[in-house]
């Protein structure tokens, strides 16, 4: 989902085919600075219907804000939403730069983070970290087109650690 009111239109199926195949499967939200916190996390929630084994939903966090101390604040407000609603702490997704000049309050520390950064060795950014996304320019079999590659920080029982349950 995006925003208040935007949802990918092939969601429904690639989310129920992950899940048909035995995928771990997840949901992301990508999130409007300027746009009400609570509306966004409930279009989420009335739109994604996360299940046991599902991955935590994912707030993704790109936009530059008008105002730092707002966006923070609001932040907080999606994310506390979200986790009283499927019982686990939301991942946050955002790259680098952004985490260390934007969500550098110690509260969303408390967070799990994916951090994105393209094209590089090694992730740059220094601080906890449990996925990284490392290209958009992967390939996979079955799809056609280019996709996002990730890895995680840690072994496959720690995976399950973020998972609903």
């Amino acid at each position: 989902t995006e925003g208040g009111d935007y949802k990918d239109r092939s969601f429904d199926e690639n989310f129920r085919r992950a899940g048909e195949v035995g995928l771990v499967r997840g949901a992301y939200h990508f999130y409007n600075p300027h746009t009400d916190p609570i509306r966004q996390a409930d279009f989420f929630i009335s739109q994604v219907k996360l299940q046991r084994g599902d991955l935590a939903p994912v707030l993704d966090i790109e936009v530059k804000p008008r105002d730092k101390a707002q966006l923070q604040a609001d932040l907080k407000k999606f994310l506390h939403r979200l986790e009283q609603h499927y019982g686990v702490k939301p991942i946050i997704y955002t790259f680098y730069k952004y985490k260390t000049r934007y969500l550098d309050d110690p509260e969303f520390d408390t967070y799990p983070f994916w951090i994105a950064h393209y094209y590089v060795e090694a992730l740059a950014y220094e601080g906890s970290w449990h996925f990284w996304q490392h290209t958009d320019y992967g390939s996979v079999p079955g799809i056609a087109h280019n996709v996002d590659l990730n890895v995680f920080n840690g072994t496959w029982e720690e995976m399950l650690r973020y998972q609903l349950k």
